[in-house]
């Protein structure tokens, strides 16, 4: 293009000297072909300069666009971390509130226990039971040695004694029902009457469940069971062992709230 207008800037002064022209009017047409040139030149430069600017604004409104959708998917993980935190948040309430209302409940089972407890607490120090908790349930423990004879299951007069005293704290105990339970030690009995442990331990518990409900304990919330030899309290291997082996334990069942909640199973 520059070479185009040098030619024409020739050609018209050619032109101009060939016809005659006034050297004035040439010197204002060579001046006219360079402004030309220069308003051309200056053209180009904006137009390139246009250019750049132009793919510079492309690339700056990539860099926009890729800012722009990595902000997006910020914005939709912060919202979703927001929903999980307020999800976890909830159930985390919802456990605590769960716990609170259990130790609650531990709590009182807890002063029910105390105060069922302090009502043996004169036998205790007699000596004449002994409290145990087995399985989570309360036991009320008396030696057999004072309540039958050997291999017998008719009470001793010792062992009316202390069953009537033991009587006058059940019948005060109005929330619980009470399983007795008839234990042996490993030495085999074959008499008339018990043809083994199983018979002569249900029939011990069976007469002391009898015994209880003449002195006015509920008979519906009675129970009797043998266990026979198969639920020691200590070896058999020793005389002393045996002896707490031969055992009556009355157990304090748990009432309805005091077990676990299944309601979760859909039964």
């Amino acid at each position: 293009m520059k070479m185009r207008i040098s030619m024409v800037a020739a050609m018209a002064v050619l032109w101009a000297a060939g016809c005659g022209i006034p050297e004035e009017q040439y010197n204002a047409k060579v001046m006219e072909a360079d402004q030309l040139k220069q308003d051309l030149d200056a053209s180009r430069d904006a137009h390139n300069r246009l250019q750049e600017e132009f793919e510079m604004l492309k690339l700056e409104n990539g860099k926009l666009a890729n800012r722009l959708s990595e902000l997006g998917e910020n914005v939709n993980k912060l919202l979703g971390d927001k929903n999980a935190l307020a999800s976890d948040l909830e159930a985390t309430r919802a456990r605590e509130e769960k716990l609170r209302r259990e130790q609650e409940a531990q709590k009182a089972r807890m002063a029910k226990y105390r105060a069922v407890l302090e009502k043996f607490n004169s036998m205790v120090s007699s000596g004449k039971l002994k409290i145990r908790i087995v399985r989570g349930r309360m036991v009320v423990e008396m030696s057999s040695n004072i309540l039958f004879p050997s291999g017998k299951s008719e009470l001793l007069p010792e062992g009316e004694a202390a069953l009537t005293e033991l009587s006058a704290i059940l019948v005060t105990i109005t929330d619980r029902e009470f399983q007795v339970a008839g234990h042996t030690d490993n030495v085999p009995i074959n008499s008339p009457k018990f043809k083994s442990n199983w018979e002569l331990s249900t029939a011990r518990a069976v007469t002391v469940v009898k015994f209880f409900q003449e002195r006015g304990v509920n008979p519906q919330r009675l129970s009797a069971s043998g266990y026979a030899e198969y639920q020691p309290a200590a070896t058999n291997d020793t005389d002393d062992g045996k002896q707490q082996n031969r055992r009556i334990e009355v157990v304090l069942m748990p009432n309805l709230d005091e077990l676990p909640d299944l309601s979760g199973l859909g039964l």
